[in-house]
């Protein structure tokens, strides 16, 4: 079997039995059960929620995403092998800690594959929660120019490059295009302080003013979780993303819960503590790659400048990576995730059809 087969590039063509459109992100597909169905598995299953709650399949792939882009190899290698089970089980080993530890639930209900969350639908709160321990990348770039102020937060002079910060940041900013909001760009991905939360707080999803305090308290509590497991294991958490939801349990009860992903080598930056205190960067996370990609071609700017996008795109499309950058990365995901879960990765040679019987034989949801 070729190394393209073991890759999972395609997810949203299974056969899983929908009477809705595939929603297909740039690393997930999600796949709405329909309402027979979704009754049935909370009946047989006993999830905690709603007997009518909407149920999804949510299929991750190993698709490699960079710069708002997907990238690709020689050889018809669509995806890093071994990425979509690493991403799961670093983000199943954190929700797991968070759930135990009485932090918050997250929205997955079971994990019948690797590959595969059963997962309940929540509101989404409209904010990328980005938490920052150390100053790098986009954050270092604008302070280098002479920028002291993120998020409404003003940082002092004088700091050098991959230092820790004074006391860890929180600088979200939208996720998707938020209208009518003042002060709030209309752009994906922009920049926002507390004030323009707290002002606006039912825009950006927020069922009260308090919850915006608990958002931050989870966002913290969960940072100072992984932080503390990763420092065990001589890693730094530098920074990530959290995203938030609300979702109801069985008696009805709205609650906030951690989404999206946890603490995962594409959602966070993770450095290798030696390194670090011998003032070298090795990243343990997507990051290397992003670096990567800006050695790799002669004009970076078109990967750093939103005004390029076509350009980016075009790169993206005509440039098929060497098979050894894609399996250097493949390294970089499966150690970290053996490392966070302490087990070891068991890949599939073909992980398609091992989801299709999985969730034809166990979960009845393929015809």
């Amino acid at each position: 079997m070729s190394l393209a087969d073991k890759v999972l590039a395609v997810n949203n063509d299974l056969p899983i039995r929908t009477q809705q459109p595939v929603h297909s992100g740039k690393v997930r597909s999600v796949y709405w059960l329909t309402e027979a169905d979704s009754r049935r598995l909370i009946a047989e299953k006993g999830y905690n929620v709603a007997a009518d709650a909407p149920l999804a399949i949510m299929v991750i792939s190993d698709r490699i995403s960079a710069f708002d882009c997907i990238w690709h190899g020689e050889g018809g290698i669509n995806g890093v092998p071994g990425k979509g089970a690493a991403l799961n089980a670093v983000s199943n080993h954190w929700f797991k800690l968070f759930r135990e530890q009485g932090l918050a639930d997250s929205h997955i209900l079971d994990i019948p594959h690797p590959f595969v969350w059963i997962v309940q639908k929540a509101k989404p709160v409209k904010i990328e929660a980005i938490c920052r321990q150390y100053i790098t990348g986009s954050m270092w770039r604008s302070y280098a120019k002479g920028e002291r102020e993120f998020c409404g937060i003003r940082l002092p002079d004088g700091l050098q490059k991959d230092q820790k910060l004074p006391e860890l940041l929180i600088t979200p900013s939208t996720k998707g295009v938020l209208k009518g909001i003042p002060g709030v760009p209309e752009a994906d991905d922009v920049n926002i302080t507390r004030q323009n939360i707290e002002d606006n707080f039912a825009a950006f999803n927020f069922s009260s003013r308090e919850d915006i305090a608990h958002y931050e308290k989870l966002l913290k509590e969960g940072f100072e979780v992984i932080s503390r497991e990763l420092g065990k294991l001589d890693q730094i958490f530098v920074d990530t993303k959290f995203e938030f939801g609300y979702v109801a349990d069985a008696e009805g009860n709205e609650k906030l819960i951690y989404m999206d992903e946890v603490g995962t080598p594409d959602s966070s930056r993770i450095w290798d503590g030696p390194s670090y205190r011998e003032g070298r960067i090795v990243e343990n996370s997507k990051e290397g790659f992003r670096q990567l990609l800006l050695n790799h071609f002669p004009d970076p700017d078109i990967l750093l400048n939103k005004e390029r996008m076509a350009e980016r795109e075009a790169l993206a499309r005509d440039n098929a990576l060497p098979t050894e950058v894609l399996m250097d990365i493949s390294r970089t995901y499966v150690g970290i995730a053996e490392k966070i879960t302490g087990e070891k990765l068991v890949l599939s040679d073909n992980p398609k059809a091992d989801i299709i019987a999985i969730l034809r034989d166990e979960y009845g949801l393929v015809d």
